[in-house]
């Protein structure tokens, strides 16, 4: 969380917090993740909440805030990270069938849709209403001139959110951490966006029901299955039997995720950001930016 002072103080300040630490005990190990603690704490606050705040949510509505955590879960849907993953789907075979595992509210399937600007090099999406997103580049990125050719598109969640649900989207909004720029009104134009045209969302468990939503796809179109910052809420015999699945797909797939949890690929010693992109399992492209600021690319 370093890229967000108010919280790096305030995951700072829980640490030492007894009453805090007791509290989160008390809930499933895999929810008691800094993300979804603070995010419950600004749905139910209306803001983002301080130390004191916290202790007093904590002190007084232990229940309300338990029940909102363990109801939900962390689901960013960071749409900038699409700069990041734009352009390796420009150089696959055209046109494209896209399949998202962890897809949220699906914010990152509508690449077409929105406006890139890569410091100067400008690729202009299909809503004229859409954002733009900026990114820094670094090495040989092969830029494209236009969006892909995208003609299908779906997206698998456990728990999908809806663009057309206020409170979904009051969610993703207390996903977005203090301190970081535009990225509220970017998320605002993205769900702006996808109310234009709403893109699929599955409810579904990638361990099991992908291979199902894939044997969908059109055929004549390149299928390409891609996630972000979801492989590792999964234990490590789980990312091996997707990694399995994987395999047997006719597909390429996409990794876009924190160093170690696919195939074993260590960070490259000239990586300037801490999301490592990996096509296949086995190559690595470039590491990105975990929210889409910038791609170093390295292939």
């Amino acid at each position: 969380m370093g890229r967000s002072p108010a919280y790096v103080t305030l995951a700072e300040a829980v640490a030492d917090d007894a009453a805090i630490l007791s509290f989160l005990d008390t809930l499933p190990y895999e929810k008691s993740q800094p993300n979804l603690l603070f995010g419950a704490a600004c749905y139910l606050l209306g803001e983002t909440a301080g130390i004191e705040r916290l202790r007093a949510l904590v002190s007084q509505c232990p229940s309300e805030l338990a029940r909102e955590m363990v109801l939900r879960r962390t689901q960013t849907n960071e749409p900038g990270r699409c700069a990041t993953l734009l352009p390796t789907l420009a150089q696959l075979p055209q046109p494209l069938a896209l399949i998202e595992v962890g897809a949220s509210a699906g914010l990152t399937l509508l690449f077409d849709k929105y406006t890139y600007d890569y410091e100067g090099h400008r690729v202009t999406g299909l809503d004229p209403d859409g954002p733009v997103l900026r990114c820094a580049v670094g090495g040989p990125v092969p830029l494209p001139d236009r969006v892909p050719e995208i003609v299908w598109r779906a997206g698998l969640d456990l728990n999908p959110l809806d663009v057309n649900s206020e409170d979904d989207v009051r969610w993703l909004s207390c996903m977005v951490w203090p301190g970081e720029g535009d990225r509220q009104e970017t998320l605002a134009a993205a769900v702006a966006t996808a109310r234009r045209d709403p893109p699929r969302i599955h409810r579904g468990d990638l361990r099991t029901d992908l291979p199902a939503l894939a044997a969908t796809a059109p055929a004549g179109a390149t299928l390409v299955v891609f996630h972000t910052a979801v492989l590792n809420y999964l234990r490590g015999p789980d990312r091996e039997q997707f990694a399995k699945t994987m395999a047997a797909l006719d597909c390429v797939w996409l990794s876009n995720e924190a160093p170690g949890v696919t195939g074993g690929i260590a960070p490259p010693a000239r990586g300037t950001h801490n999301f490592l992109l990996i096509r296949d399992g086995r190559t690595l492209i470039a590491t990105t930016d975990s929210h889409g600021a910038g791609v170093q690319w390295l292939s």
